[in-house]
């Protein structure tokens, strides 16, 4: 199996490091019949040192609760971790929880242990879950799973605010200043601005880097994109809503107009080429969560130094903010469930939360709007604030989305892995089709989906 294990006494030996004293301050969270060993599976942290802090926190509370805690971290590439996951199920045999990314949950419902204990005792605690995380972990009225923030991550706009500034002759850094209020011209951040900026920057050679292709951050934006124009293109039940919908072709318009103003390969990029066309100083916008900036803080300072973190641009429909959750699941096949869940409330604890953010440089989303507060967001830097509207704050007005809701998750899932939402804007910016031929081929494939 991928990934790097550390059992509760290895990383107690190592001398890894002391969790912050807040964490350790924080109220434990005791199983029942506790003992044993509690085996989990988490994913492997992009962020150098990402996956610090769930090896420090279960340490902690596996050594207080007297339980041994192994961690396996397995990566997303190649998708090792789903594939994990689909071993598990079928075999019914393997960790007591594993990370899930966000359609999985779904995909395994009915052998994932409801975790509305856990829930109702953090919502209580912390108010409401944000609604998609809600919407991916729960099925069947119940709980399939604790969203959890390690992984967790939006992807707003990581701008070049000097190349901004220079060639579209917007002060990005002033109208989205790190503070709890917009700044001037804020309510003129939509797409059509959006679009007359990349065009001033095509025509500079310095592109923004919006992928286009079949992997998750192209379809990420996407999806909040044809959100924004309230272009969705099933209902909740799965019945496909493309006839006569005037929202979606405004849309694909749009899009085929944008990706005229963008690189020429961007219809083969994967997750790796907006993070690359960042860093190197090619690109004035990517969207993407802080992994970019901060191998560019490491690797390109003079790039990093320059870099501001805003919202995505608004559309008709309202602003939009991609989002992409991890759940962990417990397995119903588990052998130490009670221990199990008690480590994963303890690792939703707003103490450990915020541990577990602070680790990846404030990367990581709690489920919580109650914890969009932390200083991590204010304090980073260079330049200091630049992530401060990462997460989600209240004056951005703005939504967490995920591509292809209110789809139910068993077809979402198949939307999702195909990108259909690309894949329809090539079609008519690549293929030579026009908006209605490419929009009837976007409903043949949902209904070849839904007959599947």
């Amino acid at each position: 199996m991928a990934g790097n294990r550390i059992g509760r006494r290895g990383m107690l030996r190592s001398g890894a490091g002391v969790v912050a004293a807040g964490a350790l301050g924080a109220p434990m969270v005791h199983a029942q019949g506790t003992g044993g060993t509690v085996r989990i599976a988490f994913w492997d942290h992009w962020v150098p040192g990402g996956n610090d802090a769930l090896k420090q926190l279960c340490a902690k509370w596996g050594e207080q609760n007297r339980v041994n805690v192994q961690l396996d971290f397995i990566n997303t590439t190649g998708n090792q971790l789903q594939l994990t996951a689909a071993a598990q199920a079928q075999s019914r045999n393997g960790h007591d929880a594993i990370s899930l990314t966000p359609w999985d949950v779904g995909a395994y419902a009915d052998q994932l242990e409801p975790v509305d204990d856990v829930i109702e005792r953090l919502i209580g605690k912390y108010g409401p879950i944000n609604p998609i995380a809600e919407y991916l972990a729960k099925h069947g009225g119940k709980w399939r799973g604790v969203p959890a923030t390690s992984g967790t991550q939006t992807k707003p706009a990581c701008v070049r605010y000097d190349l901004f500034e220079q060639h579209a002759g917007i002060d990005i850094r002033a109208m989205w200043p790190a503070e709890g209020k917009p700044g001037p011209g804020a309510d003129a951040w939509n797409w059509d601005t959006f679009l007359k900026a990349a065009e001033a920057c095509h025509k500079a050679n310095v592109p923004f880097g919006l992928p286009m292709g079949q992997f998750s951050d192209a379809v990420d934006w996407v999806g909040a994109l044809f959100l924004s124009y309230g272009a969705q293109i099933t209902d909740e039940k799965g019945n496909p809503t493309i006839k006569g919908n005037d929202k979606l072709k405004q849309v694909l318009d749009y899009a085929v107009r944008l990706s005229k103003f963008l690189p020429n390969d961007v219809w083969a990029w994967d997750d790796a080429s907006n993070n690359r066309a960042l860093i190197s100083g090619r690109s004035a916008l990517v969207f993407n969560p802080p992994s970019a900036w901060a191998v560019a803080k490491r690797d390109a300072p003079q790039v990093a130094e320059k870099c501001w973190t805003v919202p995505m641009p608004a559309g008709p429909a309202g602003r939009f903010l991609a989002y992409l959750p991890f759940t962990t699941g417990v397995w119903a096949f588990g052998k130490n469930k009670a221990a199990t869940k008690a480590l994963l409330e303890f690792l939703g604890q707003r103490e450990s939360a915020e541990f577990t953010t602070n680790t990846s440089g404030g990367y990581d989303i709690p489920p919580f709007a109650s914890m969009a507060d932390f200083p991590v967001w204010t304090t980073q830097g260079p330049p200091p604030g630049t992530i401060y509207n990462y997460p989600l704050k209240p004056h951005h007005q703005a939504k967490y989305s995920i591509a292809y809701s209110p789809a139910p998750a068993e077809l979402a899932s198949q939307m999702y892995v195909q990108a259909l939402n690309t894949k329809v804007i090539a079609r008519v910016a690549q293929g030579g089709e026009s908006a209605d031929q490419a929009m009837g081929w976007l409903e043949r494939e949902i209904n070849n989906m839904r007959r599947g």
